[in-house]
Order: C-alpha cells, then sequence, then structure tokens
C-alpha cells in the first residue's frame, strides 16, 4: 500500500457546476483502481478557469452597491468549497457503484506565501475564461489588469502567484490520512496568506502543481502523479523534432530546464513540481494524462521523473 498525491488541473474539471458534476464522474473513475488496490489518496486540483468565474461573477456585481467586495482569496476559499464538494459527490457515487464505501472529506486550505514574493510585481498565473485578443485588449483598456496569450487557446487574466512556503492545516490532513480518508486539499493552490500580516488572504494564485508536490513532501508521500491533458512531457514540444519524454533522471530534467524545453505556462510548473518532490524525498514522480492514471505506477506511456 502506497500513499499517492494526485493532482488534478482545473482545466479538466469544467467551467459551470453541471458541466464540473459531469466532467468530474468521469474524471474520478480512474481513481477507483488505485482505491481498490489499498492506496492511501490525497487529491490536490487546480481552479484557474473556476476562481476566475467567480471573481469576475462578483466583479460585475459589485456595480449594484448593495453587492459587497469580495476579494481573491475569498473566490478561493469558495472555489475550493464547490470543486470539493463535486469531488467528493463524484467520488462516493462510483466508489458505491463498485461496492466500496469510503470517508472522504475536503479541506479548506491555507498556504503561506512571501509578502516580497516577486509574483507580486510581475504577474504571471492565468485565471478564468479564454478571451479573444480583441477583448482581451478591450478588458486591459477598462481594467487596467494584465491578459496574455495562454498555449494557443485564447487570452486569459493573469494574477501573481507567490511560491508557496508552508501548509497551514497540514497536521489536519495528517490525521485524516491516518483514519483511512481520502482527504481533498490544497485545492487551486491554497488560499494564499501572509504570514508577516497575521494571515491576510492575499490577491495571488498559487501554482497547484508546487502546492501538491509541497504536500506530498510533507506528507513523506511514495508518489506524486500530476494530471495534464497528455501523457507524457516533450522535448522539441510543437516542433517536427518533437519526442515524448519517458524515465528521466533528475540531473536529465534540470538540464532541460536550462535549455527552455518545457513552456512557462503550461508544463514547466508540473515539471518544477515533480522536481522539488523528487529532490525532497528521493522518492519517484509522474506526469501523465487522466486517462493514463491506471499505468502511472507501473511508469507505461508517462514521464516519470527520478533521482
Amino acid at each position: 500500500m502506497s500513499k499517492i498525491v494526485i493532482a488534478f488541473g482545473g482545466n479538466a474539471l469544467g467551467n459551470n457546476p453541471k458541466e464540473q458534476q459531469a466532467l468530474i464522474k468521469k474524471a474520478v473513475k480512474n481513481v477507483v483502481p488505485l482505491v481498490k488496490e489499498g492506496h492511501q489518496i490525497i487529491i490536490g486540483h487546480g481552479n484557474g478557469p473556476q476562481v476566475g468565474v467567480i471573481n469576475l461573477a462578483f466583479e460585475d456585481s459589485y456595480a449594484n452597491e448593495d453587492i459587497p467586495y469580495m476579494p481573491f482569496p475569498e473566490c478561493t476559499a469558495m472555489s475550493q468549497g464547490y470543486i470539493g464538494y463535486h469531488l467528493q459527490k463524484g467520488l462516493r457515487d462510483v466508489l458505491e457503484e463498485e461496492g466500496l464505501e469510503k470517508k472522504i472529506v475536503t479541506i479548506v486550505t491555507q498556504v503561506v506565501v512571501d509578502k516580497l514574493d516577486p509574483s507580486f510585481k510581475n504577474p504571471t498565473k492565468p485565471v478564468g475564461p479564454f478571451y479573444s485578443k480583441r477583448m482581451a485588449e478591450k478588458l486591459m483598456a477598462e481594467s487596467g489588469e494584465k491578459y496574455i496569450e495562454d498555449s494557443g487557446r485564447g487570452y486569459r487574466k493573469v494574477v501573481a502567484s507567490p511560491k508557496p512556503l508552508e501548509i497551514v492545516e497540514i497536521e489536519t490532513i495528517k490525521d485524516l490520512i491516518k483514519t483511512n480518508h481520502i482527504v481533498i486539499a490544497g485545492g487551486g493552490g491554497g488560499i494564499p496568506i501572509y504570514k508577516q500580516n497575521e494571515a491576510k488572504g492575499a490577491n495571488a494564485v498559487i501554482d497547484k502543481d508546487l502546492v501538491s508536490s509541497l504536500m506530498a513532501t510533507e506528507l513523506n508521500a511514495d508518489r506524486l502523479i500530476i494530471l495534464t491533458n497528455v501523457e507524457q512531457a516533450q522535448l522539441n514540444y510543437g516542433t517536427p523534432h518533437a519526442t515524448k519524454v519517458g524515465s528521466i533522471s533528475l540531473e536529465e530534467t534540470k538540464k532541460y530546464i536550462e535549455e527552455g524545453h518545457f513552456a512557462k505556462g503550461s508544463m514547466l510548473p508540473k515539471i518544477q513540481a515533480a522536481v522539488n518532490f523528487v529532490e525532497a524525498t528521493g522518492k519517484k514522480a509522474v506526469i501523465t494524462s487522466l486517462t493514463n492514471l491506471k499505468n502511472a505506477l507501473d511508469g507505461v506511456n508517462v514521464t516519470e521523473i527520478h533521482k
């Protein structure tokens, strides 16, 4: 039996509650084989599209003086709650269909960041829906906020993405694992808080893969699995010379990072999160697609980073 941290991407979970529930039910079916094998499962998840939509809804409503302004940390907390609810419900439903009964719980998770983190001066984390270039330019002119092109899919708002330093609820998560719960935690990278300012929330979104990596390290997990939309990372991505990355050493991975093989807004954070975990624990980290999750522990059609 292994302790496994699995990081789901927010983009794979849908853009509205109805779509999200349908996609989650399909997604969590891939977790069932690991539960059947007796592994302890901890789930992290992204919230980029969802928290952006929540924030946008409150910003639109703010024009009405009766609707209070909703800070970004509170929007993250809301996204943790409703995504966690859907994950709990989806998991419970598919496990019951298989005749399995497991306790499942979502932890609203706070993560400490440094108030002086340089990302606050240079926001890079995409959140919310995709826009055309024309609409993004209009929104930038109206709001003064920054929008960037995101991996060929359109333009999105970007916010600061500081480095995670500490998971506030980590001891609670450990206690729940000991009592055989499936734990959903670190949703959307956690709610960023400044330790230097009496736990005040920060207007930022922490990368969920980096938080899942930190959580896996602090939980002494046996494996970190980061899910994305492809089975394997690639070198020379988007060129005729693209090659899939299979089993690769920590040293080789760092070399490829330095050579700029991984895109900053998409694969690089996943690779860096995997590197952090392997470096801290000496254990393996896997990057693969949701549909290939069943093969992740066997190293089949995955990118597997090892010491």
